[in-house]
């Protein structure tokens, strides 16, 4: 099971490696290059995705015993894709020296105005960068907190369960001391029936034999 977790980490290396390098190359391209090689980025960037859920899968695989290591390099892979995925949005805004003179049309037919106007979209679309990137943080530390309420949520539930459960068994204990008492009070009440009809008899029979005493007499 270790073993295709290791193949995973290989692969993620390579993906990564890749990643990195068109990452770095992006600001220094313009137009459709440019466009060509974020997408590119993009659909391996999915393609890590998707392999550390794999690599998640395998971690849940691994005996208890030897998880930990594995979970605590998982985790470190985690950190890596959340650099990797902050250093693409980055690039896709940047530009390099080379590409922002072009832009910014440093050439001799160029207008100051132009460059100016230029300049003034690039400082915006940096700003906007932050604020992505300050929105995505926002978003992440969100989940995190969901998922907290969540399995709290869970365990109160659990909670709720088991009280229930200790309730049906008090009252089935209850339901059955009921009856039982129940029946102890019906054998009294005959008891004393049969006690208070025994007496009837026997004071009857006294009072009919001095009765008849009398009378013999």
């Amino acid at each position: 099971m270790s073993s295709d977790f290791e193949a995973y980490e290989q692969d993620f290396g390579t993906l990564t490696a890749e990643i990195t390098n068109k990452i770095g190359r992006i600001p220094k391209l313009g137009g459709e290059e440019k466009t060509q090689l974020v997408l590119n980025v993009d659909k391996q960037l999915e393609e890590v995705r998707e392999l550390m859920e794999q690599m998640d899968l395998e971690v849940r695989e691994i005996p208890i015993q030897s998880r930990g290591m594995y979970q605590s390099r998982l985790k470190s892979y985690k950190g890596e894709m959340e650099k990797l995925e902050k250093d693409f949005k980055r690039s896709r805004i940047a530009y390099s020296d080379e590409v922002r003179n072009e832009l910014l049309g440093e050439d001799a037919g160029s207008s100051e105005s132009q460059r100016a106007h230029l300049l003034d979209n690039t400082e915006k679309l940096e700003r906007s960068s932050r604020r992505l990137e300050t929105g995505y943080q926002i978003a992440v530390e969100t989940e995190q907190v969901g998922q907290e309420i969540l399995a709290n949520l869970h365990t109160d539930r659990e909670k709720i369960q088991r009280s229930r459960e200790r309730l049906r068994e008090t009252d089935a204990n209850l339901g059955k001391s009921s009856r039982i008492l129940t029946g102890m009070l019906r054998r009294i009440i005959q008891n004393r029936v049969l006690v208070f009809v025994l007496g009837a008899i026997i004071l009857l029979t006294i009072i009919l034999a001095i009765y008849f005493n009398v009378r013999g007499h």
